[in-house]
This record gives structure tokens, sequence and C-alpha cells, in this order.
């Protein structure tokens, strides 16, 4: 990740030596350095209303710190486990979270010289072609609202665990949907501050969880006994080979997912420039901790041949619950089963706010009808709140029927997919940027406290990497699962129908509207650049002025 070092690379001249960051310093260096061109939300946008920019740094501190963290944690870690054995598990875990490193810190640079809503779909039509951005965007709008009906499903596990059905499904699935939808008739601000409650929770439950890990280790318990580690030497570590592996590394993917949102979360942003660096030094350490210490944990606690991985439903399928089970300790699974369901609440918004910010983007870039991407007065995107809405109500009582679960369950297929794909569109995304600053030689990255990736072109070279690595994994699990069955039609589309909706759309949009490659000489590096303000300058002094203990202690900070 970009070290603390990084965050804090100060501007230089176009050849010269690098210039203070210094608020003193500013006036004299201001004749030297080629002024930012501002266009706030960019010129074409002012036709569509403005969002209002009320995610502070706070919010998006902790919101970031706490996405991407729920059922795929807590409970799908189990499902990798019992796939693939421990040894595959955190191979598989370990290489996803090099991938959220690589795709932040590529996401990062772009969103802090461009902060536009909707993000690396803007990105992709300006610096690369419109037929990729289209393609890219429904992908996404599909993949998360087809998350957003999955975690409705889920809601009502997590409740039956306690109301053992004396409620009907129909009647909880309801209760979901008001609760989710009427958050999108306020402002923005009750959005945000329900992210930040619900990521408190997850990051809780998380530190929960590990201390209760540590406890079963040590033999806690009526029913306990310590962990010796015999759950790595009695049963294959490597369980069902290259297929344990392809399986973990996608149940990572899917459990942490694209990191879309921060960078959608960052157009918002009041000052893009702190909230977007800080999320990208602070996220991939988050997910490293989250993610790698609990597969470790589990790894331990529960041996990979427990039926219960993949025989349970909800919060029983959890690797956590099992061995708490086992372990004879009561109350503690109710408090996990609560959690969760602060955190599937939380994980639905985000999954209605962002296919609606992508609608937008795909409405100003010309791809979609420009009705879509007005909003109103409280800086809603009121039609593109309504479509995705519709489709996630839609799907969500389809789920009554067994036809439509199997529907859902290949759409959530195009999500799994849709997040690496994703990570291959932002590195090479990134390439075709770089380009154009090159070919026009833009004087983007010598502004003052502009930020650019030390770790280029590293960062987006292992995004590609990781992702073409995942599409190996789809690609042998589709047409090589083990057992007897072995290769199926039903199977292989199963595992692919994501890829080729996205290459079919991505295609399709090509051919008809014979879009053209962008020409870096020319491509778009205007619309959307954002001139830090005085406000932002000063802010920016102050933070810098700290001590390093002091600056380290801002990314840890939950209020």
């Amino acid at each position: 990740m970009a070290s603390e070092k990084i965050e804090e690379s100060v501007p230089k001249t176009h050849d010269g030596p690098e210039v203070s960051t210094n608020s003193s310093l500013h006036s004299e260096r201001k004749a030297d350095l080629e002024p930012v061109v501002s266009v706030d939300e960019g010129s074409q946008e002012e036709n569509f209303g403005s969002l209002h920019r009320s995610f502070t740094a706070r919010q998006i501190h902790v919101i970031s710190l706490g996405s991407n963290v729920g059922s795929g944690l807590f409970i799908a870690t189990g499902k990798a486990l019992a796939n693939g054995g421990p040894g595959n598990m955190i191979l598989g875990y370990f290489m996803i979270c090099i991938g959220v490193w690589a795709n932040l810190n590529t996401l990062t640079e772009m969103t802090v010289a461009f902060p536009t809503s909707g993000n690396y779909i803007d990105y992709a039509d300006r610096w690369v072609d419109p037929a990729l951005a289209f393609g890219a965007g429904l992908a996404e709008f599909l993949g998360w609202t087809s998350v957003f009906a999955s975690e409705a499903t889920f809601f009502v596990v997590l409740v039956n665990y306690w109301a053992q059905d004396t409620v009907p499904t129909a009647g909880l699935l309801s209760i979901f949907l008001v609760f989710c939808l009427a958050v999108f008739l306020l402002p923005n601000r009750y959005f945000a501050w329900l992210q930040y409650v619900g990521s408190l929770t997850k990051v809780f439950l998380f530190i929960f969880n590990v201390f209760v890990s540590l406890a079963i280790i040590g033999g806690a318990g009526p029913k306990g006994e310590v962990k010796d580690g015999s759950t790595w030497t009695r049963l294959p570590a490597f369980k069902n080979g290259f297929y344990g592996f392809a399986n973990a590394a996608l149940l990572g993917i899917w459990a942490v997912g694209d990191q879309i949102f921060i960078g959608v979360m960052g157009g918002e942003a009041k000052s893009p420039r702190y909230s977007m660096v800080h999320a990208s030094n602070l996220v991939p350490w988050r997910v490293g901790v989250f993610y790698l210490v609990s597969v470790t944990l589990v790894s331990i606690i529960v041996p990979s041949d427990d039926d219960r991985l993949l025989g349970g439903s909800g919060v029983a399928a959890s690797p956590f619950v099992i061995a708490v089970d086992d372990a004879g300790i009561k109350v503690v699974p109710d408090i996990i089963n609560a959690c969760m369901i602060v955190g599937i609440l939380a994980i639905s918004l985000e999954c209605i706010y962002l296919p609606s910010r992508i609608l937008r983007t795909m409405s100003i870039q010309k791809l979609l009808p420009p009705w879509i991407g007005h909003v109103d007065d409280k800086g809603r995107p009121r039609a593109a709140l309504l479509i995705t809405s519709g489709l996630g109500v839609t799907l969500t009582y389809m789920s009554l029927s067994t036809d439509g679960t199997e529907v859902l369950n290949w759409l959530i297929s195009i999500t799994s997919a849709s997040f690496f794909i994703n990570w291959a569109i932002v590195a090479f995304t990134s390439f075709r940027f770089r380009a154009a600053i090159r070919a026009q030689e833009s004087p983007l990255f010598s502004q003052i406290y502009a930020w650019q990736s030390k770790w280029w072109p590293l960062a987006p070279t292992a995004s590609l990497t990781i992702s073409t690595m995942l599409l190996i994994s789809v690609l042998y699990a589709a047409i090589a699962p083990p057992g007897e069955a072995g290769f199926t039609v039903y199977n292989f589309f199963s595992y692919i129908i994501g890829i080729l909706v996205i290459g079919t759309c991505t295609a399709a949009y090509k051919i008809i509207f014979r879009t053209k490659w962008r020409d870096p000489a020319t491509a778009d590096l205007v619309t959307g650049r954002r001139e830090l303000t005085a406000e932002e300058i000063q802010e920016l002094d102050q933070y810098y002025g700290r001590p390093f203990w002091r600056r380290l202690g801002t990314y840890v900070r939950l209020w």
C-alpha cells in the first residue's frame, strides 16, 4: 500500500525540485504552478443538477474501515475452508488482499484528480472507450442490485434464527424493503450516518470474534478443548488441489468485493484529497488484517470436513458459531446474529446507493437517456434510485419462488465476475490515464497536494495479473469440477455467466454505436478536475504539520 510517506508526497514543479507544502510558501510558489482547471462535477453535469458533497472525512474513514465486511467474512469463510482446506483458503484470501491494495492504490490516483460520482465508469469512457464504460457500468449495476436481493434473503434467514419461521417470509422481506428504501427518501447525510453505525458494528463483531476464537483455541467453554493445529495435519491442507484454491479465491473476491463504492463516496466527499488518500492507506490494511486473521483462526478452530460448514443455514453455518457451539458457550451466537443483521442492512443500503450513482454517470456520459441522471434539490438522483429500487424489489420478491431463486443465483454470478473484471478495467484505465498525461504534458501531478501512486505501474500490473488468475480460476472451476458428475452445462454457465454478460454487452455496444478508441493526445483531462479550496489547503497544512504518530492515530480513531 501507499505508505504514510507516500501520502505526504509534496508537489513538484514540472522540472524542478520538491515544493514545500507549508502554507507560508504557497503564495510564493503559486505563480510557478499552472492552476488546476476547476469544473466541479464537470461541465456536462451542470444540466443534471449537483450531487451534494455530504460525506465527511470521518464518515468515509469509518465506512471504509467496515466496508466489504459481512457475511463473506463471518460465514463464507466456512465454505472456502470446506472446499479448499486451510492452505488453499489462506493462499486464496492472501492473493485477494494483494489485489485490494493494487486496485485501491490505482483507483485513488484517478479519483483524487477527478472526484466525479460514478468514478471508474466515467474514467473508462473518457480515457479508453465508451463501449467499455457501458459494459462495465451495466455489469456493476446488475451485480450490486442482485446482491441487494440476496442480502434480503439472508436477512430472512438471520431473523428466523430467532423467529423460527413464525413470521411469513413475504412479511420479513417487506420489512427489509421498507427500511432500506425509506432511507433514500432522506438527504444523503442520513445514509452516511447509517453506514457509519453499520461499519462500527461490523468492526466490533470482528474484534469480538477474534477474542472468542482465541479463547476457544485455549480451551474455553464447558466442552472446550485446546486446539493444537491438528486441523492442518489430520486433514489435507490443500484440499481438492487447484479447484480448491480457485473456489477459495473466488469466494474471497465475492466477500471482499471491489472498492468502487469507496471511490464513488470519494466523488461526493467534502475533501476527496484527504478522504480518498486516507482510504487508500487504510482499507488494504483493514482488509488484510480482518480477512487473514479471520481465515487463520477459522483454519484452527474448525476442521475442514465438518458437514455444518456447507449444510448449515445463516449464522448456523458460520465457522465461528460452529466452534462456539462445540465448546458449549451460550449467548455468543445471538450476539453474532444481531450484529450480522445490522451489517446486512448496511451492505444493502450500499447496494442501492452505488448502482444509482452508476446509472447517473452512464446518463451523463450519454450511455443512457438523460432523464435518468437528473438529481433533485436534495442531491439525490431520483430516477436512478427508482430504477435501482424497482429492480431490487422485483428480484427480492422473486426469491419467494423456486424459479426466482435460480434466477437470483445466476445474477449473483454476474456480481462475482464483475468484481475482478472491474479490477482489470481500473488497472487498464490507469495505463490510459497516464498515457494521456504524458501525451498532453499535463502538469496534473505538480499541483499543490497532488497525489500519485509511488508504486505505479506495479499496482495496476499486479491488479491485472490477479484478475487474470481469477479468470483462470473461473474457467477451471467451470470446466473441471471435482466429483463423479464432472463437467455439466449448468455448472459451466453458472460460473461464466457474468463474463458472458459483460463481454457480450461491451461488444454489442461497440458494434452498434461504433464507438472510437480514445486518443491519449485528445483525451479529456479537464472535466471534473477540482481545485482545492483555501480551507482544504489550510486543513491539509495542519494535518501534515503534525508529528507522524499523531497522523498515524487518525487511521484508527472511530470518532
